[in-house]
């Protein structure tokens, strides 16, 4: 499967008094994101909060996102754990409730060698048919991928046909390229990369930015691809203050109190991570209003 555009990450919205799963709210933002124009939605990413789901959370998360997109656009669904064997399990169910891809990322307590790496995804492609999207986030995941190893993996092991690169690092776009002779699809995974990432042949991008900013992401992505380089600069500036903004004060807190002054009624992050202060809210309402103004 060859995935191109913008990638959109949802948020797991919660009911402002229980915390507990708003499916109704879900539906409404996943509606949302696809009139925006994305061309995949990934729900139970790091937006999504799936660290702090249950298991039978995250079933009724992805099977609600799956009835949702209707294969209007293909779904690609987390899995991030610290074992094999859990990752194996949710593996079966995304397959089981007719996902298109799993995006996959080691957890890790214990630093994890590169051979345990390898096995990790090796023993997951095994026990499914779907295809998988390495997924390389160390700030969030205490892993460290190196484009050697991802490389690798994608020549030798079946199913692993993507990569979502989030650490920054225009140079490791490049090694991808250069490593599989440009086989290897990337996506980038850091919002402030974006234009940049394009400019290296990323194949789309990974990004909870269409929750707040609608169809910018889409036409950013339009522009780099007719290669209007200065309309893509116009558009990517116009984003970047924002983008900076949500990433640096975590995504969960970020777009879910954009979302709730857009209206959407989506609740606070799950405990013990802390809502947005009106500080906050207020710094982030104009950055909102900065880069919708025409």
């Amino acid at each position: 499967m060859k995935l191109e555009g913008i990638i959109a990450y949802p948020i797991t919205p919660f009911k402002a008094e229980t915390q507990a799963l708003d499916l109704e709210a879900l539906s409404i933002t996943l509606n949302n994101l696809l009139e925006h124009g994305c061309d995949a939605i990934a729900p139970l990413g790091s937006a999504g909060e799936s660290a702090y789901l249950s298991w039978p959370e995250w079933q009724q998360v992805a099977q609600k996102s799956i009835e949702v997109v209707n294969h209007r656009v293909p779904v690609i669904l987390g899995i991030s754990e610290l074992t094999t064997a859990m990752a194996i399990q949710k593996a079966k169910k995304a397959e089981e409730l007719g996902a298109d891809v799993i995006m996959v990322i080691p957890v890790s307590y214990w630093k994890l060698t590169d051979q345990e790496i390898y096995d990790y995804y090796q023993q997951i492609a095994a026990a499914t048919s779907l295809p998988i999207m390495v997924y390389n986030n160390p700030a969030t995941s205490g892993v460290d991928m190196s484009p050697e190893l991802i490389s690798k993996m994608f020549n030798e092991i079946e199913h692993i046909c993507m990569v979502k690169d989030s650490t920054g690092d225009i140079q490791r776009m490049h090694k991808f390229y250069e490593l599989t002779q440009g086989q290897l699809p990337f996506y980038n995974g850091c919002n402030p990369l974006a234009l940049e990432a394009f400019c290296a042949g990323a194949s789309g991008w990974c990004t909870v930015a269409p929750n707040l900013l609608g169809t910018l992401p889409k036409q950013l992505y339009q522009a780099a691809k007719n290669a209007n380089l200065a309309l893509a600069q116009t558009l990517f500036y116009k984003q970047l203050p924002l983008l900076r903004f949500i990433v640096q004060g975590g995504l969960p807190k970020t777009i879910k109190a954009g979302l709730n002054e857009l209206g959407f009624c989506v609740g606070d992050p799950r405990k013990p991570l802390h809502k947005a202060n009106p500080a906050e809210v207020t710094q982030l309402k104009s950055l909102m209003q900065l880069a919708l103004a025409t």
